[in-house]
Order: structure tokens, then C-alpha cells, then sequence
């Protein structure tokens, strides 16, 4: 702690004008922007515009957008997946707009089958998903969807970022760092009677794997009459809370030196279990 807090303390102008290589990339700060989405119930138009309104004057690297942001947690997947990629396309034209990476979660139909598939689109409009592998069995989620069968990572301003959505938080070996990832990103529909879960295992999985962890949740009630509190995190390495709120925004500004010198006094991922996952 005493290490990070030296480190957050230094001339905060000084560390943006510096840059280094990390890895094979030229990095500086990266600013995460989350919304806190009041989902309306499969109504993708009303929802696109929401997000739109509520962005319009926004800035940021990165913004962030909860699971299933155009529909809402819904297991009727026949009726409002994506068949004609209208999510993804909203999220290219976002990127586009703001020159900045867009991501979220939507209900898609691929070859006849449905996933809740994670986005990150890139400024110029290049694009990586995920499909959600741990489906949430308590709601039916895997009688209707299927599961991921990739980890996915994204390269994105010298960041290495691994992409899982929401019921992959419980699971912490699919998420264990092998020295491969820098942040992780976690879009969710997490109620709130088990916000405490939540809030905690966001907070484990960034000390257990050292990297930045930004949980993203959407606010207010579903069409199963399940409410969300504002519950939206992002914490640095050792467990501190480094996002601001303001509004239904939450946003983060991710140093990369910050991580780089902590790693390298806690070098805890040098110890960790060799293992791999049958995916």
C-alpha cells in the first residue's frame, strides 16, 4: 500500500508526459468510462439512444457498457438476439464517433445457436468478442444459450485486457493470470440481494491476479422485477477503489507504470500454480 500510495502521490502531470514500452506498445494512461445503463426491457432503439444521450459529451479511451445493454437479461433469446448484428453495428458507430473502443455484452444468434457475446470494438472499427463460457444456470441462462469456448484477451493501448462477463466472476480459475493480462474487464446484470458478492469477488480477483479489475453493472429494474443498485467498481491490484463517480458514470484512469513498478516489488505471480482449463 505504502508503495502504490508513493506512487499515486508523484507529479500526476509528470507521469502522463512520460511513456515507456510495455511489452511491444508505447503506453500512457488509459481512461475507462462506464455507464450505469437503466436497461429498458428488449427495446434496443430506446437503449441505443439512452446510451447516446448520455455519452454524447463524454471522453474517454475506453467506454464501457453493461451485459446485454440493448435487451436487458433475457432468456427469451428467439425473440431478441441479434440476427442482424444491430448491436454491433451501434457499437462500431460509437467507436467511430468517439475515436474511442466500445464495449458490452448482446444476445446474439450464430449458426443457429445463441451467445451472450462481449464486444470490444476498436476506434477503427476492428473487432474482438467473447462469448459469456459460465452461464448462469440459476435463470436458465444455459438451457438457452451457449457456452464460450475461448479466454478471450484484447490488445488495446498497450493494455492486455481479458474480457469476461458477469457469472465468470465467480469462477476465478478461468480468470487466473498467467502473466498474460494487465486489466480485466466485467459486464454485468448482478441484482441487488447479492451486490455483496459482487463487490467482493471484483475486489479478490484484482489482488489474486495484480492487474486492474473494472466491474461494470446496469441499474434499475429488469423485466423479472429484479432490482440493481449502483454497484460499479474498478480497483487497482491491491484492492483500492481507484474509479470516481458522477451521475450515472463511472470512470477509472488506468497508469500502467502504477501497475508495472507494483509488480515488480510483489512479484506473487511468479509463484502462482501451473495448471490449464479444458475448454
Amino acid at each position: 500500500m505504502f508503495l502504490q500510495q508513493n506512487i499515486r502521490n508523484k507529479n500526476k502531470t509528470e507521469i502522463i508526459e512520460k511513456s515507456y514500452f510495455y511489452g511491444s506498445f508505447l503506453t500512457k494512461f488509459m481512461k475507462i468510462t462506464g455507464l450505469n445503463l437503466d436497461i429498458v426491457w428488449k427495446n434496443k432503439t430506446e437503449n441505443f439512444q439512452r446510451i447516446e444521450k448520455e455519452l454524447q459529451h463524454q471522453e474517454a479511451d475506453l467506454f464501457l457498457l453493461p451485459e446485454m445493454f440493448s435487451t436487458g437479461f433475457c432468456m427469451d433469446a428467439s425473440e431478441v438476439a441479434d440476427y442482424n448484428l444491430e448491436s454491433l453495428e451501434f457499437l462500431r458507430k460509437m467507436a467511430k464517433g468517439k475515436n474511442a473502443a466500445f464495449c458490452g455484452s448482446a444476445p446474439v444468434e450464430d449458426n443457429g445457436r445463441f451467445y451472450n457475446r462481449m464486444y470490444f470494438v476498436h476506434p477503427d472499427s476492428h473487432v474482438d468478442f467473447y462469448n459469456k463460457r459460465h452461464l448462469f444456470s440459476f435463470s436458465g441462462e444455459d438451457k438457452v444459450y451457449s457456452p464460450g469456448k475461448e479466454r478471450v484477451i484484447v490488445n488495446y493501448k498497450g493494455f492486455r485486457i481479458l474480457l469476461q462477463v458477469c457469472y465468470d466472476l465467480r469462477f476465478p480459475v478461468f480468470a487466473r493470470n498467467n502473466d498474460d493480462y494487465d486489466a480485466v474487464l466485467y459486464v454485468a446484470n448482478w441484482p441487488e440481494k447479492r451486490v455483496g458478492a459482487w463487490e467482493h469477488l471484483l475486489k479478490a480477483r484484482a489482488i489474486e491476479n495484480l492487474a486492474f479489475v473494472f466491474g461494470l453493472n446496469r441499474i434499475g429494474t429488469d423485466g423479472n422485477s429484479l432490482f440493481y443498485q449502483e454497484s460499479s467498481h474498478c480497483f487497482f491490484a491491491d484492492g483500492t477503489e481507484i474509479s470516481e463517480k458522477n451521475g450515472n458514470l463511472v470512470t477509472a484512469e488506468l497508469n500502467p507504470e502504477e501497475l508495472r513498478e507494483f509488480r515488480n516489488h510483489f512479484r506473487f505471480l511468479n509463484d502462482r500454480d501451473s495448471f490449464s482449463i479444458e475448454l
